[in-house]
């Protein structure tokens, strides 16, 4: 269902991500594990219109990188990033709904509810705020949020890292409930280490060279 082909990313005259392709098939989890400042954020950020890339980035035969950046969330498209980027003074499900206030989405309230029955801690702290949050409870919030935009694709940006064991478990288990459930999910993650029994198949990316694990 995505197919990225030759993706090149420069910030400035500097190459971060070169010649890079990889596929991702409906229903399945890939991973892209690279150490850190391999190029994985870059690369997910290109896909979502953050950063300028020259290739093809195809969505069902629909090239995300022809579309102005708001465009992609219309599309089903997730983004979480690794630093959550959640505005503090929002509350939780406030910033769950971003995604339904920037561009109109089909039955935000049923994605909502869906959402809070597959994680219903979050439904539980709803009404906070979210500076309020510990950094775990925000990235399973990021997480919310990236699921009320991405029905067809779910881009994920290091979900695992900083997490304490227990939270690092649970978000396991959401992972694994939504791989059952059908969705389609690239996650980048520095090692495969809370990942590699949910993967499908995965990439190594390294010094922006991204090749089949």
């Amino acid at each position: 269902m995505l197919k990225v082909t030759s993706l090149d990313i420069s910030i400035g005259p500097v190459p971060i991500v070169r010649n890079a392709s990889l596929e991702l098939f409906e229903g399945e989890m890939c991973g892209l594990i690279g150490r850190n400042g391999a190029g994985k954020t870059t690369l997910l950020r290109a896909l979502m219109g953050a950063i300028p890339a020259s290739g093809q980035a195809e969505l069902d035969k629909i090239d995300l990188l022809r579309l102005p950046r708001h465009e992609r969330v219309m599309h089903g498209v997730g983004y979480m990033p690794e630093d959550r980027r959640l505005v503090p003074e929002f509350t939780v499900e406030e910033n769950i709904r971003v995604p339904s206030w920037t561009r109109p989405l089909a039955d935000p309230e049923g994605r909502l509810a869906w959402i809070y029955s597959i994680m219903p801690e979050i439904e539980a702290f709803r009404g906070r705020r979210a500076l309020e949050l510990s950094g775990g409870q925000q990235k399973m919030v990021a997480l919310a949020r990236a699921l009320m935009a991405g029905r067809r694709l779910l881009l994920l940006d290091e979900p695992f890292e900083g997490l304490a064991p227990a939270l690092a478990r649970r978000l396991g288990e959401v992972l694994a409930d939504l791989k059952s459930k059908g969705s389609s999910i690239l996650i980048a993650e520095s090692n495969d280490v809370h990942v590699a029994d949910l993967l499908s198949r995965a990439y190594r990316i390294e010094r922006g060279s991204v090749k089949p694990a």
